[in-house]
């Protein structure tokens, strides 16, 4: 993972980051944009999600069509993702083809055209894609939980947004949306691969620098007040199977919490991933909850995570509850645990293979090229690339006390939500 990193920032405010890795003739390129659904006001809810789809439209330019196709004949990927903190464009592409990333990358930045007629049928896409979400049960709790747990604070709704939204949402809503952060100074530009970085930033400056910079979008400010005690929920549908979901806040990534948690949540539940976008899964076997609810067979399946955001999020233990158990016996163990892990002393064996587990996966989600890339801007979104560089030595850092202490601070009933998603007409047993 060590390596120089090239750090420039271009007249029109860009952020330009450059790692050179010349284990292969790829280079991979991510457009961070510093925009996600906590920026969403009610009646827009979705739209930083539904303007990331229409980047793909195309310019006048880059056609669309042209562009896939061309992307695929150099043996090119392409993607992009929303969250709630953030936008990102991906292209990984041959060494000597990267300027179809950068020269579409720019375009995209100043000139998308939001053709009304693309619009509409955006529309219908991600509306079915929202109904067909809305069969899932894990979708409709989490989304529940999520509401729930923000009743001021943006983070409130689901990257997809609200359906009423979705129906109503203008091109001018998205147009607009698309004009206050899509510019240079809201931006990060994060490369790595086989390149010269010098060389590479001179290409970067030639396509980029034109672009004038936008006035520094207003952000949104609402924080969540406090807690004031656990909230319980139950949602009935179709479907054969009883889920509980059980959620606590999770630190932001500047907490210096957040270290600490991320080694309880491998104890507890089985490694997470700290990004949205890495992959590189680690068995959950070993951890305490699968053995006290899985082996035991009182579930059919445990797993649980949190996600690194600016603001306190959501640490959630997802539940499969075993047909022939209820759930309240299910909640009554899982609180067994957690104040197993509040009261008693945890043996240094097990805090070695939590943080083990723990800093493997983070490695696997950084491995490769693409992921490189990936951390180079992601890290930027709420700290600088540091952050990163310092994940693996702030793990090893972490005792005893310190997962006791997150553990009581952190994991109490008054901060909680507990959902439950029962197949209609089951009786509780």
């Amino acid at each position: 993972m060590a390596g120089k990193i090239t750090r420039s920032t271009l007249d029109n405010g860009l952020l330009v980051l450059l790692k050179e890795i010349h284990t292969a003739p790829l280079i991979s390129s991510w457009m961070w944009y510093r925009v996600g659904s906590r920026d969403e006001r009610t009646g827009l809810t979705g739209v930083s999600h539904w303007v990331e789809h229409m980047q793909f439209k195309g310019t006048p330019d880059h056609p669309a069509a042209i562009m896939d196709k061309a992307i695929a004949r150099e043996g090119g990927m392409w993607n992009a993702f929303t969250y709630l903190d953030w936008t990102t464009f991906l292209e990984t592409l041959p060494s000597d083809k990267i300027d179809l990333a950068l020269s579409l990358e720019a375009d995209r930045m100043l000139n998308s055209t939001f053709d009304p007629d693309e619009v509409a049928s955006e529309r219908t896409v991600i509306i079915s894609e929202r109904e067909g979400n809305e069969n899932e049960p894990l979708f409709q709790l989490n989304e529940a939980i999520q509401s729930a747990a923000f009743k001021v604070h943006p983070y409130h709704h689901e990257v997809i947004g609200d359906k009423a939204d979705l129906n109503t949402i203008t091109r001018d809503d998205l147009f607009n949306h698309y004009r206050t952060f899509y510019n240079p100074n809201n931006a990060v530009l994060a490369l790595a691969g086989d390149f010269s970085s010098k060389t590479m930033l001179e290409s970067i400056r030639r396509l980029f620098e034109p672009i004038p910079a936008g006035k520094l979008p207003v952000r949104l400010n609402r924080p969540e007040p406090p807690d004031r005690g656990e909230h319980q929920l139950t949602l009935e549908g179709p479907g054969e199977t009883t889920y509980m979901q059980i959620a606590y806040r999770f630190p932001s990534a500047l907490d210096a919490d957040l270290f600490p948690f991320m080694v309880l949540d491998s104890l507890l539940s089985g490694p997470t991933n700290p990004s949205a976008f890495s992959s590189g899964g680690i068995s959950n076997k070993t951890s305490r909850l699968y053995r006290a609810l899985v082996e035991k067979e009182k579930a059919v399946g445990v797993f649980g995570g949190g996600q690194v955001t600016i603001d306190p999020f959501l640490y959630t233990t997802t539940i499969t509850i075993h047909p022939n158990k209820g759930t309240q016996e299910v909640l009554d163990i899982f609180d067994a645990e957690i104040k197993r892990i509040q009261d008693e002393s945890i043996p240094e064996a097990d805090i070695q293979r939590a943080i083990k587990q723990a800093r493997a996966i983070f490695a696997y989600g950084s491995e490769n090229i693409t992921h490189q890339a990936a951390w180079l801007g992601f890290s930027e979104m709420f700290a600088d690339y540091r952050w990163f560089e310092k994940y693996l030595d702030k793990l090893a850092e972490v005792t005893p006390t310190d997962i006791q202490r997150v553990a009581q601070t952190w994991l109490v009933h008054q901060r909680r939500l507990v959902g439950t998603y029962l197949p209609e007409g089951k009786a509780e047993s």
